[in-house]
């Protein structure tokens, strides 16, 4: 069932929630020995959640639009005294204080969290291979990845461990591995949805955002997470509104453009490509205008960001220092404690990005570096006005090919980065984008076409989806 049959069955009484959830558990059980999608199953909380939301029915209140949907949630969102890990040893032990502002949104509105989802360390990486907890498998194929960073909520919903899932796209991190696990995912306007209680990899490009088998229930997560929070400073203070009612709008009458530095990126397969172009048909055969259009300074994309990015996550997880919180290796003096802490408890992906981060932000290299990346920041998001200006919303790959053998990458940080190379751009500009499977590839493996508009145009960007999605079910 989907997430709104899910909690429409719930409302009306017709399904007890403590079936919901015991339903789920029982899938988890089955396949999560394989799959590896969660670093802690909430079944004891889950099932007391279920149980409150059975009471909320009998006595003749509303739960909420998420009544009794199992929600999973990735580790790097804060919840209150229960483990949040980052998939690192560095939180070892630590539990935090206080709730995520989107998990307490997902609970007010009678989610219940079913468990805590493996993940990229700190959300560095692009195949869950990452983690101090060892990999995730894609369920659909258990010799494959399910991308990354948010591989664990991903490989959740696909596998059925949840109808809907959360996760955290710096860049890419929410929709790559949505296209790899052959379900919808989306990042939304920067600003859209409160950052507060997700612990920051790279505060200017973080997001979250939902997962989903189908658009209209990412549209019911989207819809009851987002809004202003006066806790995140970043947030955006205006009604966001709602993408629901306006889904099945169909996309008569739209401009759409086909972004060519996006098809034409490095890696990007034949077949991927193929898959867009289908895509586009269908979208024209719907009624909207489809053309080619190119945002020049997205090739750059990539460049920018692995400076940007690290220099940020420098800077962030200085927090890790042995002192106030999780993992702590003794020494005689704290200039030491800190170092063997540090060395202890961070992966060499977290390292990596770590002195690459803090190398671009040292005295003689900021301006180099740095100050460069963020004016190609800027170049890209003058870019995609001027094709904002000519097209309601532009279409181009998710991910440059189908999910890749556990492994295949891994001794190769800069082929794993390519990974995100068509998901990067929207990250740096701030605009909303999302990843809806359309076909295969030859090796019957699922391909994602990304949805990209322009800032607070989600309810556009759901349409165009909505239309991808119902070609690709025909």
């Amino acid at each position: 069932m989907s997430a709104l049959d899910v909690a429409a069955a719930v409302r009306s009484g017709s399904r007890s929630a403590r079936d919901v959830v015991e339903e789920h558990l029982d899938a988890i059980a089955a396949r999560e020995p394989e799959i590896h999608a969660f670093n802690l199953v909430l079944a004891d909380e889950a099932r007391a959640a279920a149980d409150a939301v059975d009471a909320a029915v009998a006595a003749g209140r509303d739960p909420g639009p998420l009544a009794g949907v199992p929600v999973a949630l990735k580790d790097n969102l804060c919840t209150r005294g229960i483990p949040t890990t980052c998939s690192s040893r560095i939180l070892d032990g630590w539990r935090p204080p206080y709730d995520a502002t989107v998990v307490e949104r997902v609970v007010a509105a009678g989610g219940i969290p079913i468990g805590k989802t493996n993940l990229d360390e700190f959300a560095m990486g692009s195949s869950t291979e990452n983690s101090a907890f060892g990999p995730t498998r894609n369920p659909l194929d258990t010799s494959r990845v399910p991308g990354g960073s948010s591989g664990g909520s991903a490989a959740a919903v696909a596998a059925g461990f949840a109808p809907v899932g959360l996760g955290s796209d710096t860049g890419g991190s929410i929709r790559q591995p949505a296209a790899l696990c052959g379900v919808v995912g989306v990042k939304p306007t920067y600003g859209r949805v409160s950052r507060y209680g997700l612990i920051a990899f790279a505060s200017s490009l973080d997001q979250i955002g939902p997962f989903a088998c189908t658009v209209a229930d990412a549209a019911l997560l989207l819809e009851t997470i987002w809004g202003h929070d006066p806790a995140d400073s970043t947030s955006i203070p205006t009604a966001a509104g709602s993408v629901l009612p306006d889904l099945e709008t169909g996309v008569e009458g739209l401009r759409i453009g086909v972004v060519e530095e996006l098809t034409d990126a490095q890696g990007v397969d034949a077949e991927v490509v193929a898959a867009v172009e289908r895509a586009a048909g269908a979208l024209e055969q719907a009624g909207a205008k489809v053309e080619r259009v190119s945002v020049p300074s997205a090739v750059y994309g990539l460049s920018a960001y692995y400076l940007i990015a690290p220099a940020e996550a420098s800077s962030n997880l200085a927090r890790y220092d042995g002192v106030r919180y999780g993992l702590r290796v003794d020494a005689a003096d704290v200039t030491t404690m800190m170092a063997r802490t540090r060395d202890a408890g961070f992966g060499a992906e977290v390292k990596r990005r770590i002195m690459l981060g803090t190398y671009a932000l040292s005295a003689g290299y900021y301006d180099a570096y740095y100050g460069q990346a963020q004016k190609v920041r800027t170049l890209i998001i003058r870019d995609f006005a001027r094709a904002y200006e000519r097209f309601d919303a532009l279409i181009g790959p998710t991910a440059p090919t189908t999910a890749f053998p556990l492994g295949a990458k891994t001794d190769n940080p800069l082929l794993m980065y390519l990974n995100d190379v068509c998901t990067i751009p929207s990250n740096l500009a701030g605009h909303p984008a999302m990843s809806v499977p359309f076909g295969e590839g030859a090796d019957g493996l699922p391909i994602g076409v990304q949805v990209l508009t322009d800032a607070l145009a989600e309810p556009l960007m759901f349409r165009v989806a909505r239309a991808i999605e119902i070609a690709a079910e025909r």
